[in-house]
Parts: structure tokens; sequence; C-alpha cells
């Protein structure tokens, strides 16, 4: 639960209140509720997320950390334009793209792009693009990928 709720910015009370849950323990292939009103599953084809009203490719992107490119062509899509109730694959199960390519980075509280990036030897600029980031705000548990030095 606690690795859940970490990598979806939230807690293991919100998860469990959002799925009646009365105890930490999952059972392998359960749905769980997400805050954000989605749902995501594993199958063997790997992750899906069910989209919600108010949802956009790139919402969608920036939350499972991908791009909106990876989600059109996963998904065989040739417009943004969504459906309430439509299933997305997501990139996952080992899938990595050109953009998404190296080592990954947990932020953790006091972290900075710039601080990031001089531990990792590279720019604030090459982190922004290795991650789609179109701003410098970070959030305690997000997961950034970083450059193999």
């Amino acid at each position: 639960m606690w690795s859940i709720a970490n990598r979806y910015n939230t807690t293991v009370a919100i998860l469990k209140e959002l799925n009646n849950l009365n105890t930490n323990l999952l059972q392998v292939g359960q749905v769980l509720k997400l805050p954000s009103g989605g749902t995501t599953s594993s199958n063997q084809s790997g992750k899906t997320y069910t989209v919600q009203s108010g949802d956009s490719l790139w919402s969608i992107a920036n939350r499972y950390n991908t791009t909106v490119a990876i989600l059109k062509e996963l998904n065989n899509l040739n417009t943004n334009i969504l459906q309430i109730g439509q299933v997305l694959k997501l990139p996952g199960g080992g899938t990595t793209s050109d953009t998404q390519s190296g080592n990954t980075y947990i932020v953790q509280r006091g972290d900075s792009l710039w601080s990031i990036a001089r531990k990792y030897d590279t720019t604030v600029s090459e982190l922004q693009k290795l991650n789609n980031l179109t701003t410098t705000t970070l959030q305690i548990g997000q997961v950034l990928t970083v450059p193999i030095n």
C-alpha cells in the first residue's frame, strides 16, 4: 500500500478510505481507486488507466511520468480527444522510450531540480526534457528520470 500511495502522491489512509479497505494487504490483480478518480490495473499487456471526467492526454502523461506521444503510440491514437471510460494502456513492465531512458530518482523534502541536476552532473533543462516537465515545481515522492553518467 505504501509504495502505491507513494507512487501516486497520496497516503495509505486515503487509499484505504477510497477503496473501503480495513487492512494494508492487497491481492495480486486487485484494482484500486486512486484520488484522481481514475483506476489503474495490471494485465498481461501492462498497466492501464480508465479515463475520467476532466482527464486529458497531457494530464495522464504527466501523472504517469510519460509523454503524450508515447500514450498516443501505445494506444494507436491519432487524436488527443478522449472519451470518459476509455481504457488506455500505460507504459510499464520494463517498457522504455528514448526520452525516458536512465536511472530514476525519488524526490525528497528539500530537493529542487537544481540540486538534483548538480547531484547527477546535468542541467535543470535536461531534467525537464527527460521528464516532460514544464515547470521547476517538484512534489515529494515524485519519480524523476535522471541521466546515466
